[in-house]
């Protein structure tokens, strides 16, 4: 891959060396959905898809960009002395952005670059093609102009960028994961202080297949926003009753206990799913140090009921992939994964059922939905690194 992306590199730009070569992958959460903003823990891995980019230093203040998923588009061209987002500027807008946020910190870039991207990740797949690029973006000025960052400050400024310069409130996971990531591990991560630790993915027998519905509902963004207002009222009424600083701070038995506080019958199954979804993510987490991956798969189920039915952010086709999934054998676990009204479902599927997996649920789905769904059989890959 690096060599055919190098040889394109120069067909564009031209063959005068200092060419660099970077990788920052995209990534799956395997459990602890919509607990981030709720003081809980989640539970991402790294994928080996992801985005590369090749770039060099130019002698002027010109950044010119070019990616192979958008050839059409050709070279754009843009200037470090305007880092203003732009409609027009499309996809670039979010490397500018992570140039302009590096720039906010007092790094300021000493030249413009010529810079070739590709991914492989799905567009629209949920998989966080545009973390992945953040942190791509950042791992090469780090690189290149040899500033004194670390790879978690590079998952915190693409964060800033994505928030502050493109305009979605999104949580810390996906760029932490893309940044931080490592091989055959996923990453036990509060979101709430950003302590972490690594916890081998160990399946023997099994794979992780991510299926793609194909579907994105307009909902998301409103939806996701309503979610985070009921939780944080729900929040304040149970602070009138016990202390606690956040959701996640609460057992099973706590909230049960004191869950009347909360005076409305759908914030209070909001509230259930935060803090019954940070617990199924410890006892995950446990099951996985046990080898016990029977359990794991189990609470991936519970939390996609959870998901359905007190956090209300699955949709119909996400529902007949996982309920499919259920149904065919060989299969350990399934669920949304992502913030949810579409996008992928991710499953443990044992490795001889992998491929009756693939054919029995492309074929039901496609004949209930009428349209087709993607299947990709992933590895958990490593962070983002110079090639």
């Amino acid at each position: 891959m690096k060599a055919q992306l190098l040889e394109k590199f120069k067909e564009i730009y031209g063959d005068n060396g200092g060419i660099c070569a970077y990788f920052a992958p995209g990534r799956v959460n395997l459990i602890g959905e919509h607990t981030d903003y709720n003081g809980g823990h989640v539970f991402p891995c790294a994928l080996t898809l992801g985005t590369y980019g090749i770039a060099r230093k130019r002698e002027d203040k010109r950044l010119r960009f070019f990616s192979l998923n958008f050839e059409n588009l050709g070279v754009i061209e843009s200037d470090l002395n305007d880092l203003t987002p732009y409609k027009e500027a499309g996809w670039t807008n979010y490397p500018k952005g992570v140039m302009w946020a590096f720039e906010e910190r007092g790094y300021k870039l000493s030249c413009g670059l010529d810079v070739l991207i590709y991914g492989n990740i799905p567009n629209g797949s949920g998989l966080s093609s545009s973390a992945s690029l953040e942190v791509l973006i950042g791992l090469m000025l780090k690189d290149m102009f040899g500033f004194d960052v670390s790879m978690i400050d590079i998952a915190l400024i693409g964060q800033y960028s994505e928030n502050n310069y493109n305009g979605c409130n999104c949580g810390i996971m996906d760029q932490f994961a893309s940044a931080m990531g490592k091989k055959d591990h996923a990453i036990f991560l509060d979101a709430n202080t950003l302590k972490y630790e690594y916890a081998p993915v160990v399946l023997e027998d099994a794979k992780i297949v991510i299926v793609n519905s194909k579907v994105k509902h307009s909902l998301v963004d409103s939806a996701y926003n309503d979610r985070r207002n009921e939780c944080e009222t729900a929040l304040k009424e149970l602070q009138e009753v016990i202390d606690i600083q956040t959701l996640g701070d609460l057992t099973e038995e706590l909230f049960e206990a004191n869950k009347d506080a909360i005076k409305s019958e759908i914030r209070q199954k909001r509230a259930k799913h935060a803090v019954y979804e940070n617990q199924r993510t410890l006892k995950a987490v446990q099951a996985l140090k046990d080898n016990d991956v029977e359990l794991f798969g189990k609470l991936m189920n519970a939390s996609h009921v959870s998901l359905r039915d007190d956090y209300e952010v699955s949709c119909d086709e996400i529902d007949i992939l996982v309920n499919l999934a259920w149904e065919t054998e060989g299969v350990i676990g399934s669920r949304i994964t992502g913030g949810g009204f579409g996008g992928c479902t991710v499953s443990i599927v044992k490795n001889d059922a992998v491929d009756s997996f693939v054919a029995t649920l492309g074929a039901q789905y496609r004949e209930k939905v009428g349209h087709e769904a993607e299947f990709y059989i992933v590895d958990i890959g490593q962070g983002a690194h110079v090639l």
